[in-house]
């Protein structure tokens, strides 16, 4: 109850003294012309339309027209027609998160999906769209993460406050690698954005995945593919925004979000649909420049605060150059490239450590550490290069020495990189494993 009078009391607040509103006068597409009100509403603004059947469907001002405006809806079109009243929102597209929401399941519009009351509000209004600290009074990236997945904590370093984005075809493990992370980081919070996912995977993730432990410290923004452009791309927007929330809290948050390819589809949509030109493979210029006003909000904080990001992408075709793969990782601090032939192999996570790369690790890693990875990344590159000979039996034990070796290692080190997805490994035991392996003695293949 107490709750309810709470937010209450913060909607009192923000009310206006008086009400502004036009008149529907066309619909075209997925756009409804407006009139009446075009010099109340500038780009982003938020209005309701009252439908014929009663009901009110939220819409943002996305472009003008002349003397008109040109709203699109984030939910159906149904029952909008002409003469419909169109009120203008008080309130800015903001949000006001409170560390209650942990626990809990919210939409792009940070209300309550999961049947458990509503949220407490909190002070502080957060903008959907806001910018990232200046990067002069950001703090460094420093102290590792642990994210309980051998292959990255070991060979791919994630460290406090970097951007990882996690590259992959369709069905090779991009979500099932996500749901490890999420299940045994150590971070203080985990804010999980899913954009566009399927709806059963929801309630899988949440119980399966996550469980009561996982979700007490996560908060899971949900927008599935069924939703609107407009409801996809602010759903990624408001995950950041929740995240922001909690860095400012002086908190380490696990920034996770699947996936940033769907944001962009969303973005290209919503694009094509006013009338902007494609630029590259369907994507207009716009889904380029949103890319690093997204991407680039997660990072070290001002303060003590951090937002660790994961960003999965959908390759399309298993292209790794594909338009939006190359932008999001010439924006990222590193990528994990899942590869198919791994996945086809049995190996699970599928990760080719060869072709992925964190940027901030060689200044994390201590001399040690840095001496056991680059020694077990030569094993794996040299079996590699000689893998198709040794697969053919072209090659002769003994004929180079490095080769040999290579041989000897390579299996323990392919058994180290699996992982079940029940199973976690913390950074001390992932370097202590990998230390015992390559520790182990290798006698020489002399030829005769």
């Amino acid at each position: 109850m107490s709750t309810r009078l709470d937010n209450i009391i913060h909607n009192l607040d923000q009310m206006s003294s008086c009400t502004y509103y036009g008149t529907v006068t066309g619909v075209q597409g997925l756009f409804i012309e407006v009139s009446g009100i075009s010099s109340k509403l500038t780009i982003g603004d938020r209005c309701r339309v009252q439908t014929t059947y009663g009901k009110t469907v939220p819409c943002e001002l996305v472009s003008f027209k002349g003397d008109k405006l040109l709203l699109m809806p984030y939910g159906s079109l149904d029952g909008i027609g002409l003469g419909c009243r169109v009120d203008i929102e008080n309130a800015a597209p903001v949000i006001y998160p409170h560390p209650a929401w942990l626990g809990r399941i919210i939409n792009a519009f940070g209300e309550p999906i999961d049947g458990k009351g509503p949220l407490p509000q909190g002070n502080k209004p957060y903008f959907i769209k806001s910018s990232p600290p200046p990067a002069q009074m950001r703090d460094r990236v420093q102290g590792k993460v642990d994210l309980g997945v051998k292959a990255v904590n070991t060979f791919l370093t994630v460290c406090r406050g970097q951007r990882m984005g996690i590259f992959a075809g369709s069905g090779i493990g991009k979500s099932t690698l996500m749901s490890n992370i999420a299940r045994n980081t150590n971070a203080d919070i985990s804010i999980i954005g899913l954009i566009g996912e399927r709806g059963r995977e929801a309630k899988e993730f949440e119980e399966d995945v996550l469980g009561e432990e996982g979700l007490a410290r996560s908060v899971l923004i949900l927008s599935t593919s069924d939703e609107s452009a407009l409801m996809r791309r602010q759903a990624a927007y408001t995950t950041m925004a929740v995240a922001e929330f909690f860095r400012d809290e002086n908190k380490n948050v696990l920034c996770m979000m699947d996936s940033v390819t769907r944001f962009a589809m969303a973005q290209r949509e919503i694009s094509l649909s006013i009338g902007e030109p494609p630029a590259s493979k369907g994507y207009t210029p716009s889904v380029f420049a949103e890319l690093p006003r997204l991407l680039e909000r997660a990072g070290p904080g001002a303060g003590s605060g951090s937002i660790t990001g994961l960003f999965t992408v959908l390759v399309d075709g298993d292209d790794h150059n594909e338009p939006i793969a190359d932008a999001v990782r010439s924006i990222l601090d590193g990528h994990i490239v899942l590869d198919r032939a791994i996945a086809e192999r049995g190996r699970y996570p599928a990760i080719n450590i060869l072709r992925s790369i964190s940027r901030t690790m060689p200044a994390c890693d201590t001399p040690e550490e840095a001496a056991l990875v680059s020694k077990a990344r030569k094993y794996i590159s040299t079996y590699e290069d000689m893998a198709e000979l040794i697969r053919l039996g072209a090659y002769k034990k003994g004929s180079n020495a490095e080769v040999d070796e290579a041989i000897f290692y390579y299996p323990m080190i392919e058994e180290f990189l699996s992982q079940t997805k029940d199973e976690k490994c913390t950074l001390p035991e992932c370097y202590q494993t990998l230390k015992e392996i390559l520790d182990t003695p290798y006698t020489p293949t002399v030829r005769g």
